[in-house]
């Protein structure tokens, strides 16, 4: 899965020169700013929705524990991670892809497609971010260290999923939302009813806004034989996201209830469901830009939910006072 933000049109080709305006790349030097580019940097939203089922995860299981204390250390290790291991994937996801890269205008200026990085300097790349993932990863206990160990299977299957399925996006959920998963097991050592609850809702939020995701590539796709969610649904595909959302909602609502949050926690969920519905009620499938666009807005929506636990976590004496 690619996770772009780009300064224009996700239509348009994305050439190195349209990308060398982004921060992440003017400060490095050259050399490197093709390999900043397989790690999607100048695209942050890609880590920052790998981030939240980690963070939502470890808010919850806070909430969950008898002092109640904010993980930052976790979370600090969560976020670099999500950066590191977003990277390997779109690593390995362009190595997987480049044949089929080079036929779509979207990803064509690509580093490996377009020939600024090798297939066998792109390999070493990967290896080395995947050493520092591991790195991070062994911060945790044994059990946390073994499942994050697991999800490497699912992350490799992923990249060739597309190419037999027209839900891929279902992958690509199991995928990203293992931090849910991880963000609990790292308090607790192990997997509860409120981690389980959490990762299901975090699988189908990102069934759901991938598929948004799928409309900007939908006819390229068809050309050369790629499957998508957006192309089995159609102009059914508002329905479909509306329901993932909406169980999304159900699901968080029980893990809340399961480890007995706050009403603050409670708000920040029924503003991350506002958001959905409006993305929901504002969606025009003719207009891939849009689609693109709210897609992309999905961090807004773990902000949204994660800043409710947060709050709730950090005023919770307060709150008892009264």
């Amino acid at each position: 899965m690619a996770l772009p933000e780009a300064p224009g049109p996700p239509s348009a080709p994305l050439t190195p020169d349209a990308l060398s305006n982004h921060w992440s790349l003017r400060v490095l030097p050259g050399w490197a700013r093709p390999y900043a580019r397989l790690m999607r940097l100048e695209r942050p939203v890609g880590w920052q929705l790998l981030f939240w089922p980690c963070a939502l995860s470890s808010l919850l299981a806070s909430i969950a524990a008898t002092d109640g204390a904010i993980q930052w250390w976790h979370l600090g290790l969560f976020l670099l991670g999500a950066i590191i291991m977003r990277g390997a994937g779109c690593t390995l996801n362009d190595l997987v892809d480049r044949d089929l890269d080079s036929q779509v205008a979207r990803t064509a200026a690509r580093p490996i497609p377009s020939g600024e990085v090798s297939t066998s300097r792109a390999l070493g790349f990967l290896i080395a971010l995947l050493v520092v993932g591991f790195v991070i990863l062994i911060q945790f206990n044994l059990f946390t260290i073994w499942l994050g160990v697991a999800s490497l299977a699912l992350v490799a299957i992923y990249p060739f999923m597309k190419r037999f399925t027209n839900w891929p996006q279902v992958v690509l959920g199991l995928v990203f939302a293992w931090g849910a998963l991880v963000g609990w097991a790292a308090q607790t050592g192990t997997i509860d009813p409120p981690a389980i609850a959490l990762y299901v809702a975090c699988v189908v939020w990102i069934i759901g806004y991938d598929t948004l995701y799928a409309f900007q590539d939908i006819e390229d796709d068809a050309l050369v034989g790629i499957g998508s969610t957006a192309r089995a649904l159609g102009t059914s595909a508002p329905t479909f996201v509306g329901f993932c959302y909406a169980l999304t909602v159900a699901l968080i609502a029980y893990a809340l209830w399961a480890v007995d949050a706050g009403v603050l926690a409670y708000a920040g969920l029924f503003a991350g469901a506002v958001h959905f519905g409006w993305q929901i009620a504002t969606l025009d499938l003719d207009d891939p830009l849009g689609c693109f666009r709210r897609f992309k807005s999905n961090t807004l929506t773990g902000a949204l939910i994660a800043g409710g636990l947060m709050t709730d976590l950090l005023t919770r004496g307060v709150m008892t006072a009264f």
